[in-house]
């Protein structure tokens, strides 16, 4: 008989990060990091089950898992093979439902709703296959990965026969990258030092862990305070030494002339990039900005809504750096696009991971540019952010400041049963007692 999915289930998880401030930024004080998580369940006879996420920071995570709710209807009761076999179609009628389409278009809630879907299919189908994400979609030829991709809107910028050239140039040097990921890892840098509620001793303490661990660069979150800002980055600049980035985060405190002025008084520390300074939507606000601060860098992208808006980054060179996010835009088959662009401009990919579970999910992204489209490690590093990986059945290894490569198969999203039942708000135990 033909194994068919049978259900979608969702969980309201919620993680009490703000207790110690971790994830304390400029724009948000006190996030409590959280997941609105979903399991897509069949009756295939291996039992296995695929599993996503969109990610917040606590209020509204039952908004967002009503809206991933409201699409059971477009999964449960179709056959499994023919539906992990054609992603690229199932997208497309998930993002063009029209109805719901209403609500962004292409942005926002439902968006990251559909994410957390096509990213739990997609865990789905790494696991029948036995292979880790990043290896399934390596390995899969360049015209199937084109078929993944919705290209309307994108073709003044991408055309579907530029990204087969894009993917077939990268073809033959697969296996040599797939080995040296496997023995080297994916270069990560850390965010954990930089948090803007801790105090300046656990700053220097962090930086000093950052260094020891192997991290050659790291990021601060600046934004709130001008003079405090100018003290943090003295801090973290004498211990971790010239030769380590330290790249800073606004998380869009500021408008373009702020944001000019402010990384120009920042500016004799030596700052990498600077994320977010301003809206996330204003591409041109980005480009002004970007001309202005040179030679520091300007990266975004983690509250970027859709493709369409990176390729206006792209084509106005408004970002040295591409942070696509895992689960913002609508899940793995969008952020294959935004790869894509990014190689077709140049422009390398350093995706956004603090939050829970992103680390997980990224890891894949990144592995799977390197090996299958950019062929490239040059810029190139993963947010990484310690904490709560201990909630995921396989979550991410670090060594000497390098990701691990994940050989476990699935899209690494699996979070543990025991954390699913602790951390259930409001009514897990985790959530009783507060």
């Amino acid at each position: 008989m033909t194994a068919t999915i049978t259900g979608l289930r969702t969980f309201d998880i919620r993680f009490p990060t703000s207790a110690d401030l971790a994830g304390s930024d400029a724009m948000n004080p006190d996030p409590d990091y959280s997941a609105a998580y979903v399991v897509i369940e069949t009756d295939a006879p291996d039992f296995l089950a695929g599993h996503g996420f969109a990610f917040t920071i606590g209020r509204g995570n039952d908004i967002q898992t009503t809206a991933i709710d409201a699409l059971s209807s477009y999964v449960v009761g179709r056959p499994v093979d023919a539906t992990l076999a054609d992603l690229g179609e199932l997208w497309k009628a998930l993002v063009h439902d029209s109805q719901l389409r209403w609500l962004g278009p292409e942005k926002g809630v439902m968006h990251m709703a559909i994410s957390a879907v096509v990213n739990a299919l997609w865990d789905l189908r790494a696991k029948r296959a036995g292979k880790p994400l990043w290896r399934l979609l390596a390995e899969l030829p360049p015209e199937e990965i084109v078929e993944l991709v919705d290209f309307r809107y994108l073709t003044d910028a991408l055309t579907p026969g530029e990204a087969l050239e894009i993917l077939r140039r990268a073809e033959p040097g697969r296996v040599a990258r797939t080995e040296s990921l496997l023995r080297n890892g994916y270069p990560g840098y850390a965010t954990s030092p930089g948090w803007l509620g801790y105090d300046d001793d656990k700053l220097a303490r962090l930086c000093e862990r950052a260094v020891a661990d192997g991290f050659t660069q790291i990021k601060l979150k600046v934004g709130a305070d001008l003079e405090d800002d100018r003290r943090r980055m003295r801090i973290a600049r004498k211990v971790v030494g010239p030769g380590v980035r330290i790249a800073i985060d606004a998380n869009q405190r500021w408008d373009v002339g702020a944001a000019i002025a402010w990384v120009r008084e920042l500016a004799e520390f030596d700052p990498w990039w600077v994320e977010e300074p301003t809206s996330p939507d204003d591409v041109l606000g980005h480009a002004t900005i970007a001309r202005a601060i040179a030679p520091v860098k300007v990266a975004t992208g983690e509250h970027v809504q859709n493709r369409v808006v990176f390729k206006q980054l792209l084509q106005t060179g408004a970002i040295s750096y591409l942070q696509l996010d895992a689960a913002r835009v609508a899940g793995v088959n969008e952020n294959v696009a935004i790869l894509l662009l990014a190689a077709k401009f140049g422009v390398p990919v350093c995706p956004h991971a603090g939050g829970v579970g992103l680390c997980e999910l990224v890891q894949h992204l990144s592995m799977f540019d390197y090996v299958a489209v950019s062929g490239s490690l040059e810029n190139r590093v993963i947010e990484y952010v310690d904490h709560l990986h201990e909630h995921f059945v396989d979550p991410v290894t670090m060594r000497c400041g390098n990701y691990v490569a994940p050989v476990a198969p699935g899209f690494s999203a699996t979070m543990r049963q025991e954390s699913l039942d602790a951390y259930a708000y409001p009514d897990g135990p985790m959530w009783r007692v507060r």
